[in-house]
């Protein structure tokens, strides 16, 4: 994942969280290494798209990709961010060792997926409604006999899909409160900025410009559940003309092109920051015509 990465950035974050990326399925059973590994392929990509004049109007991240996203922006410095992000893996990877996780509903609505879980919560079999990836896509968090039974529920409802993700923690629920307690303490002093551009915000979905707003999102959205949909929504409200999704992955261009024809699409998972930079200055004369 690693291979296009500046290699003396990558030294850089070695050094200032005292973490080895060893870019080997291996060490990405580690949730710090993975964490940062993600992270500094986003950077890496930021400045590389910056160094050639392009600076974003609007930025989206999905959990982890608030970092991203605010780092492109302009509000955290890199070596904050690296140091925070990787505080903030070491703090999930041991804040739940065993028994809790995330599931998948497909095929129906969070309202209809909230009834399920209402139905299975307890104070022994805490399960929670999380993140809305799209309208019927919703996924949920907490113990995994819980979440299990939530999806057998889910399915017999008439979900088209239930699945128990790989994610061994309760991310984006109130499970998470001492996670989220300890890194709003970590970016308190972090010295932030005015973002230079929207920055749409993971706990409500809505676009701000204040940098305490930031601040807020990036120490607690592991307690609120990521308003991915709603992003969307309110990104194509500003008429965007192209949408870059960095890499690794493509998962949040398909559901984009669900959403809209309307919009030309970039994915870094799929070509070179030089091939991206062809394509921008391609669409901008044709936009500028």
């Amino acid at each position: 994942m690693l291979e296009e990465v500046d290699s003396d950035l990558k030294k850089q974050v070695e050094s200032w969280t005292n973490v080895k990326l060893l870019d080997s399925e291996e060490g990405y059973q580690d949730s710090q290494q993975i964490q940062l590994s993600i992270l500094l392929l986003q950077v890496d990509q930021i400045d590389k798209l910056k160094c050639k004049g392009w600076k974003p109007d609007l930025v989206a991240g999905h959990s982890l990709g608030v970092f991203g996203a605010a780092y492109a922006a302009d509000v955290i410095d890199k070596e904050d961010v690296f140091k925070l992000v990787s505080l903030r893996a070491k703090l999930m990877q041991n804040s739940y060792p065993s028994g809790y996780g995330m599931g998948v509903v497909v095929g129906l609505s969070r309202s209809e997926v909230a009834d399920i879980v209402a139905k299975v919560h307890s104070k022994d079999e805490p399960v929670y409604l999380s993140n809305q990836n799209s309208e019927l896509q919703n996924t949920l968090s907490g113990k995994i006999s819980a979440i299990k039974e939530s999806l057998q529920l889910a399915k017999e409802n008439g979900a088209s899909k239930v699945q128990l993700l790989r994610v061994p923690n309760p991310s984006h629920s109130p499970l998470m409160q001492k996670v989220a307690a300890r890194l709003e303490k970590e970016v308190g002093p972090i010295a932030l900025h005015q973002p230079q551009c929207i920055y749409l915000a993971n706990n409500n979905g809505h676009p701000v410009k204040d940098v305490n707003d930031i601040s807020y999102d990036l120490a607690n959205n592991l307690i609120h559940p990521v308003f991915w949909e709603t992003m969307i929504n309110v990104a194509l409200e500003y008429q965007p003309q192209v949408s870059i999704e960095f890499a690794p992955g493509t998962a949040f261009s398909k559901l984009l092109k669900a959403k809209t024809d309307q919009l030309s699409i970039i994915t870094l998972q799929n070509m070179s920051v030089d091939d991206a930079d062809y394509l921008l200055n391609k669409w901008k004369g044709k936009y500028n015509d």
